[in-house]
């Protein structure tokens, strides 16, 4: 049979943890292949200034929130394709404060953000666009395999690799080789299937 992979294909000399072992080498194709199916559609996930002040103001619309939420409330409805920074949001909702759109209404040391009427004038004019995220999410909604289950399974394959890299014997590593070498295999096959 012909393997591509080394004798030892985990690195290093024995079954351990240290550097060189397999589990450094199999958490670094973890987060190899993690970084792979993180790659957003569309070449990224990175939205114009207008986009999340529209985000920003849509959202308030709807009730108060604080900064981190915001954020989390855009990376859901858009189904993870597009998750603002803080450093992108919290500049939005300082300017939109001092536009007079919002106001803060700080308590335990946590600002939570609320919509004026003149900040409700301005949301109301976007009410008939799609919100921002909408248009984010593509192909990279949850609905999709591409971007929920084929990651989930890819990375569930990995880390039972893992798990007989860490503890499974000589012979069981091998079997372990042979099946994810069968596995990569039928998975190009499927690519090349009309």
């Amino acid at each position: 049979m012909n393997n591509a992979f080394p004798s030892n294909p985990f690195g290093g000399s024995g079954f351990g943890s240290g550097p060189g072992g397999p589990a450094s080498a199999i958490f670094d194709a973890m987060e190899q292949l993690r970084k792979t199916f993180e790659q957003r559609p569309s070449g990224g996930s990175r939205m114009a200034k207008g986009d999340v002040r529209t985000a920003v103001l849509s959202l308030l619309a709807e009730k108060p929130m604080h900064g981190y939420q915001i954020i989390n409330e855009i990376a859901d409805r858009s189904g993870g394709t597009w998750k603002p920074s803080a450093g992108s949001v919290y500049p939005t909702l300082q300017l939109l404060a001092d536009e007079g759109l919002i106001e803060a209404d700080e308590q335990n040391g946590r600002k939570t953000y609320s919509l004026t009427e003149a900040g409700r004038a301005v949301a109301a004019e976007h009410t008939e666009t799609p919100a921002p995220w909408e248009s984010s999410k593509g192909e990279g909604s949850h609905d999709n395999p591409r971007y929920s289950a084929l990651p989930k399974a890819g990375v569930d394959l990995a880390a039972a690799a893992a798990a007989v890299g860490r503890s499974g014997s000589t012979e069981q590593v091998q079997q372990a080789v042979e099946i994810l070498d069968e596995a990569r295999r039928r998975l190009y096959s499927i690519l090349a299937q009309d």
